[in-house]
């Protein structure tokens, strides 16, 4: 928390990256199985949007679940995706671009999908994000150049650090019950 000409402002100081899948009967049961595997199934999630905090400290999923407490309010990057016809792929992906400067901000992107493998997941909202920051700088970006032309243009410019991705695919099952999968980037205080 900052506090500015007396007002509290809330930029979270860390994120950790976690993911799950669920399966019930019941569709939010299977949310919640979801949330269950990534481990934030006690939080109180509210759904942000998609900047990366300047100065904010990308942690481990276990450091991060150490500071989760019971009922605490918290606020995440949230992708889900859920369905229960048989055979069916599904995914929900978190996109991370850092940038190289820590006092600038970053970008997350969260996609859902079906019919999409977890790598293709993973690599589409990882392109959204670094196309997002890299408009933010100033930066081309041809989404529809080759990941290794990308990374070139990252590398040269020195403006983006990182890019990367957390992704949770599954094949819903023939027993008629819900999947659901999550991918989330969760910010702490």
């Amino acid at each position: 928390m900052i506090l500015t000409a007396g007002k509290k402002i809330l930029v979270p100081k860390k994120m950790f990256l976690t993911k799950g899948v669920g399966s019930h009967k019941e569709e939010l049961r299977s949310y919640e199985l979801a949330l269950r595997d990534g481990g934030i199934e006690k939080c109180n999630i509210v759904h942000v949007s998609s900047i990366f905090p300047p100065n904010c400290k990308t942690i481990s999923k276990n450091e991060g679940l150490k500071e989760l407490i019971p009922g605490m309010v918290t606020f995440a990057v949230l992708a889900k995706c859920s369905g229960r016809e048989p055979h069916r792929l599904i995914a929900a992906s978190i996109g991370c671009a850092i940038p190289a400067d820590k006092d600038a901000y970053g970008y997350l992107s969260e996609h859902h999908a079906y019919g999409e493998t977890e790598e293709a997941a993973g690599d589409y909202a990882e392109d959204l994000a670094a196309a997002m920051l890299a408009s933010t700088l100033g930066l081309e970006f041809d989404e529809d150049r080759g990941w290794d032309e990308k990374k070139e243009t990252f590398r040269i410019s020195d403006k983006i650090v990182r890019t990367t991705n957390i992704t949770q695919s599954t094949v819903i099952g023939t027993n008629g019950w819900y999947s659901t999968v999550i991918a989330a980037a969760v910010f702490l205080f």
